[in-house]
């Protein structure tokens, strides 16, 4: 129990300090979780997700994917809203970039890494998901579509890629479309939501999770934990079903 509780409590203290501070300078360095492109000699991708800047850090996590052929530059894909107002109402970005960049200060966690063949497999399908976004010109914070509603999409398009977004990544769960139901992110599973604000999904990777006007509630019996709004997973770190 206190284990437990020291934990929520570092959360809480990083979630606090992303609420501070100038985003012009806050840093945006490498937090070390990927190779150098140079090093990198077979196809690699991975998904992960930081602390959103300021009061959002609060409540949400912002979700990216980085994806490398091998012996070339990392390519990341992502959604940002201020991004539409100076590139004709586009909020997606396909650049090449650092892949795990602090975000604003906030340093990420790898959820998902995939090497060799499986990335090779599934970096077109990835950049095709991207092509494919039906939301690339909306971004609406709460209750999406946003960075993790992009993301929640390749996850859904791409089935090389077997993990879900964390419980507080807001906007996972907005179903294209307008739709109420749906497979789940990893595939394992099925969901029914409302509007990304009412719903409920189960699955093999994802366990059981209630989404109650956009807060995620849920337990994980595969990689045992609780999914809780605001702090995300307790317990073991999740991990993919193909590793």
């Amino acid at each position: 129990m206190l284990r437990t509780g020291t934990a929520l409590l570092a959360v809480l203290l990083a979630a606090a300090a992303c609420r501070s501070g100038d985003w012009r300078t806050a840093s945006r360095e490498s937090a070390g979780l990927a190779p150098p492109a140079d090093e990198v000699a077979e196809p690699l991708v991975h998904v992960y997700a930081a602390r959103a800047f300021g009061w959002r850090g609060w409540f949400a996590v912002h979700s990216w994917i980085a994806v490398n052929p091998g012996a070339a530059g990392y390519t990341v894909l992502d959604v940002v809203g201020f991004r539409g107002r100076r590139n004709g109402g586009r909020v997606v970005a396909v650049r090449e970039d650092v892949p795990d960049r602090r975000w604003f200060g906030a340093a990420p966690v790898l959820i998902e890494e995939l090497r060799g063949a499986r990335a090779a497999a599934a970096i077109p399908k990835i950049l095709a998901a991207a092509e494919s976004y039906p939301y690339a010109a909306s971004y609406r914070l709460y209750p999406g579509p946003n960075s993790n509603t992009f993301v929640s999409h390749v996850l859904r398009s791409v089935p090389e890629l077997t993990v879900e977004l964390p419980p507080h990544a807001i906007g996972k769960d907005w179903l294209e479309g307008g739709g109420l139901v749906d497979r789940t992110e990893s595939g394992t599973g099925g969901q029914v939501n409302l509007l990304g604000v009412l719903g409920v999904a189960a699955g093999w990777a994802e366990g059981v999770e209630a989404n109650v006007l956009g807060l995620v509630f849920g337990v994980d019996l595969r990689t045992p934990a609780l999914k809780l709004p605001f702090v995300g997973r307790v317990g073991f770190p999740d991990r993919s079903i193909g590793g």
